[in-house]
């Protein structure tokens, strides 16, 4: 199993969408910052970037948020998304699995992942 590491503060994505509203229809659409975030991430995505992984998978990813006000779980769902968008996964619904740990370091905070592919699976 390969690691790669991305530096930067993972953005929450439960945070990080506003309401949009156009002719009476209401939209969500993401902020600045969680696209920044994915930019960055595609940039600094070098092991997995473009693999297109579509079976399904178990993600290993260790958090190193900035303070410990930071929650887990919606990190890894932007972390997730960064992978679809830098074309490293084919879709984040195929994530079968997921081992995480938090840790804070707030001078570097950083994501570190794996993504290892299922053997087989009794679904298919």
């Amino acid at each position: 199993m390969i690691y790669e590491e991305i530096t930067g503060q993972v953005i929450a994505k439960a945070n990080s969408y506003i309401v949009g509203n156009s002719g009476g229809n209401k939209h969500i659409i993401k902020n600045e910052a969680i696209r920044q975030y994915e930019r960055s991430f595609d940039a600094q995505c070098k092991i997995y970037r473009n693999r297109h992984i579509d079976s399904r998978f178990t993600l290993y990813i260790d958090v190193w948020h900035g303070s410990s006000r930071f929650d887990l779980d919606n990190s890894i769902k932007t972390v997730l998304d960064c992978l679809q968008y830098a074309g490293a996964i084919t879709n984040d619904s195929l994530c079968c699995s997921i081992v995480a740990h938090k840790y804070v370091d707030a001078k570097r905070p950083r994501i570190r992942y794996a993504i290892e592919e299922e053997s087989y699976s009794l679904f298919k």
